[in-house]
């Protein structure tokens, strides 16, 4: 088959005949030809880009092409960052990486080529001896004073897919301008022979149970409330890591706190990158969570909690006073957390008017409204973590950060970690468990009381999936649609402002003033109406996806009202989905 003639993007004949003139295996020549010969579909998706640096890094469908997760593609994105951490750091005596990966299929296996290019490009190595969590990533690059780091990892993304978080050198996730600085360097690579693969071995240094240690140690020392986790250590526990790498570290940390109840859901106990046990490892997902909750039901738990493949994330399940279970969604666990943590500060007099909370401009604004009651400060910042991340470098040695989050089930506790932390998480979320127990209360009393008092928050997502280059060029469209064509009214409530963060614009539609917005630029729209309610569309930054976020707010006088507000405010965001004819 002449790959010159078939009917596919230029680009991509160009990228799949260079790999089969290069120096790439037989099995990924062959593999390429086949496409050809039986599908050129997926031979033009496979070599039609290479893979971006979005939100969460570079992440693909594993697979053979630029545009997929492999040895080669991963092989030369290590070379790209090293070459331009070189570029950063020109007088560094000893350059410095720390690596860690998921349990994944090929995770290992990326990690180790990931650990040989660093090493044959100079560095120093410091590889983990198996998989952990994203955070102890974070955590490693800060502790070894590494210049960057790297863990391989999809997430909560479906099992075919598999990715690369690139870490700078404190401890944050890629921003501007290095994530697409590091990309320049990669596409100036054009052939394997640009890639050093061998010759550093002796520069990797194998990490592990030692680290663990200053990890966790440093995880116990967020404990606000240590007697109350002795006084109620039975509390009973229930914990999945959907075949992911929590295991590792959560039960241990929950131990080392003084947690004697704690059970896992032995199923998903075993690291699988099939993940077997459910259709989907994310706890954001209702199915995830199912084996872990009929645990629950099963022993009568007091709170439930799972956590993601590489362990950033936390989903939440709390016991309701009929004795069923609801699962929590991100803006919900990460208010508890937040007021969790602003009432211990206050209560222990630890506030000095200098503190402050970071959350993302999609996440709910109840965290922002405890906060700013409290004289805490409060800071918006874009989707993706590693723009707290960076809030957190821009503030350090001038304020204090309490602690932050996103609607998306990642939460932040301190600063010792700059990425989401699944451990921290988890063991202040147990923490809460046990505070409320000591009042006569449950995790669920304590989020009645939050929003008895600050309001009754509600939102709701809708995520559109479009696949491949067509699903790109269609979300494009989309965006370009709303923001040439903004709706005037959403459920006939007025919009009153549009806030454009391509254009760095907030637009007032009542006085026709137009304000600038100081945040790195992305492809985010959103719409206030006159009563308040708030819709924010984006492009997903690590899938195929283009997503709509709802957020609306009514009044709770009392508990047993909880049902009856929590289904007004579901209407509501049916209703605002349905004018917006996304149902």
């Amino acid at each position: 088959m002449d790959i010159s003639k078939l009917n596919i993007d230029e680009s991509a004949k160009t990228n799949a005949l260079s790999w089969l003139e290069g120096a790439y295996d037989e099995a990924t020549k062959q593999a390429i030809r086949d496409m050809a010969e039986n599908n050129p579909n997926e031979l033009n998706e496979s070599f039609y880009r290479h893979l971006e640096f979005g939100t969460g890094g570079l992440r693909g469908i594993m697979g053979v092409g630029t545009n997929r997760m492999n040895r080669y593609t991963v092989a030369m994105a290590t070379q790209g960052l090293a070459n331009y951490v070189k570029k950063c750091f020109p007088n560094e005596a000893e350059l410095r990486a720390a690596i860690s990966h998921d349990s994944r299929n090929h995770s290992r296996e990326f990690a180790e080529i990931t650990a040989n290019v660093l090493a044959a490009n100079g560095f120093m190595v410091y590889l983990f001896d198996g998989m952990r969590p994203t955070p102890e990533l974070s955590f490693a690059v800060r502790h070894y004073h590494c210049h960057t780091g790297v863990m391989l990892t999809a997430s909560h993304n479906p099992k075919e897919y598999n990715g690369y978080k690139a870490y700078w050198s404190d401890g944050c996730q890629l921003t501007a301008p290095h994530d697409t600085a590091v990309i320049d360097e990669v596409l100036k690579i054009k052939t394997l022979g640009d890639v050093k693969m061998t010759g550093g071995e002796s520069r990797i240094i194998t990490i592990g149970e030692d680290l663990d240690k200053v990890y966790l140690a440093r995880v116990e020392k967020n404990a606000l409330n240590p007697e109350l986790i002795k006084k109620h250590h039975d509390l009973k526990i229930v914990y999945t890591p959907l075949h992911g790498t929590g295991i590792v570290l959560i039960p241990r940390m929950l131990k080392q706190l003084g947690f004697t109840n704690v059970n896992v859901v032995e199923a998903q106990a075993i690291p699988d990158g099939n993940f077997p046990t459910t259709p989907s490892p994310n706890p954001e997902e209702k199915a995830a969570m199912k084996m872990a909750v009929d645990l629950a039901h099963q022993i009568d738990a007091d709170i439930v909690f799972a956590s993601d493949p590489d362990a950033d994330r936390v989903g939440v399940a709390v016991k309701r006073p009929d004795g069923e279970w609801m699962l929590l969604n991100g803006n919900q666990t990460m208010s508890v957390i937040i007021y969790y943590l602003i009432e211990q500060w206050k209560e222990k007099q630890l506030l000095t008017g200098n503190e402050y909370i970071v959350k993302t401009i999609v996440t709910s604004e109840l965290p922002a409204d405890i906060a700013k009651r409290a004289g805490v400060k409060v800071y918006d910042v874009l989707t993706g973590f590693k723009f707290i991340g960076a809030k957190i470098r821009e503030l350090e040695g001038v304020e204090t950060f309490i602690g932050g989050g996103e609607e998306s089930y990642g939460y932040m506790i301190g600063d010792f970690v700059r990425d989401k932390d699944a451990v921290a998480a988890c063991s202040m979320i147990a923490e809460i468990a046990a505070w409320a127990r000591e009042q006569g209360k449950t995790f669920f009393d304590v989020l009645v009381d939050i929003y008895k008092h600050y309001g009754f928050y509600k939102e709701g997502l809708v995520s559109i999936v479009r696949k491949g280059k067509s699903g790109a060029e269609e979300i494009q469209q989309m965006m370009k649609d709303y923001r040439n064509n903004p709706p005037q009214a959403i459920d006939g409530d007025r919009v009153v402002c549009i806030k454009d963060y391509q254009l760095h614009e907030s637009h007032d539609l009542l006085t026709g003033c137009k304000s600038a917005i100081d945040l790195p630029t992305s492809n985010v729209l959103q719409f206030f109406t006159e009563h308040g309610n708030k819709v924010t569309v984006r492009p997903s930054g690590t899938e195929p996806k283009i997503k709509f976020y709802f957020g609306v707010k009514g009044e709770l006088c009392c508990k047993e009202d909880f049902d009856k507000v929590n289904a007004s405010l579901d209407g509501k965001i049916e209703d605002i989905k349905r004018s917006l004819n996304l149902i």
